[in-house]
């Protein structure tokens, strides 16, 4: 495994980072919602880009697992700018970002931000414009008590108190950022994985997402039986196959 390490960014909270410098194309990896970087898919990726010999990023956000800072202060914007940070100083050269859950509207975010620096896109479970929308399919007095508490909870089998504390701010903060209201102009080549079981995130949204990228090289692949997190055995390996599929594509490209 590759050691710990920190991105100084002074006066932002640091940063906690694991990374491989190899050849690129290399992969960034994004993780979702109050997760960390030492999830099933983000250590599975860093294996194979071990064995490849490609270079590999993977980092908590502000305020998440070993990173500094409070997560509860914190919006969509500032974790977007945590990515941009990684790209900006973190790596060099062309990069897949992968993005899990919310990691994958990061990853829409982060490729719209800096499309010299993205050569490819694989998401997970794509969560674009996700909390807004989940925010307005809630009971009409729930959402009146959370914008008068300025916070609400959301049942959560991955969690372990059995529930997310999301703050109103934060939803609010997070319609700056939705992406699926007009055409993406994305060019490079995207992979959008999905599980058909999933039962936060509709896999109807990674084909909107499809349907909103300018990118012509789209493939949607839904897995009948995969959950939310898709970190199962054989989710892993769709996951880890469908990005060397890309980078061997991006390899061959690069090379004619």
């Amino acid at each position: 495994m590759s050691s710990l390490e920190f991105l100084t960014r002074l006066p932002l909270p640091r940063l906690a980072y694991h990374r491989i410098s190899a050849q690129n194309p290399g992969v960034v990896f994004l993780s979702g919602f109050q997760s960390s970087m030492n999830g099933e898919k983000a250590l599975a990726l860093e294996e194979y880009c071990r064995s490849a010999g490609r270079s590999f990023v993977r980092f908590d956000y502000t305020g998440s697992g070993s990173s500094d800072g409070n997560s509860k202060n914190c919006l969509l914007g500032d974790w977007k700018n945590d990515v941009l940070m990684v790209l900006d100083n973190l790596t060099t050269g062309p990069q897949i970002l992968v993005g899990s859950s919310m990691g994958g509207w990061l990853m829409l975010l982060a490729s719209l931000a800096r499309p010299g620096k993205v050569a490819g896109l694989v998401g997970i479970a794509t969560a674009a414009d996700h909390f807004a929308n989940a925010f307005e399919k809630l009971p009409p007095e729930l959402r009146s008590e959370a914008k008068r508490m300025g916070q609400y909870r959301v049942p959560s089998k991955y969690s372990a108190s059995g529930f997310y504390t999301i703050a109103y701010d934060f939803v609010k903060e997070s319609e700056k950022h939705h992406v699926l209201q007009s055409t993406l102009a994305i060019s490079c080549p995207v992979r959008l994985i999905h599980g058909m079981a999933d039962d936060m995130v509709p896999w109807q949204i990674s084909v909107k997402v499809a349907e909103q990228l300018a990118s012509d090289d789209v493939d949607i692949i839904l897995h009948k039986n995969g959950d939310h997190r898709m970190s199962q055995g054989d989710d892993l390996k769709l996951l880890v196959a469908t990005v060397g599929d890309l980078m061997l594509r991006l390899t061959e490209k690069d090379l004619k």
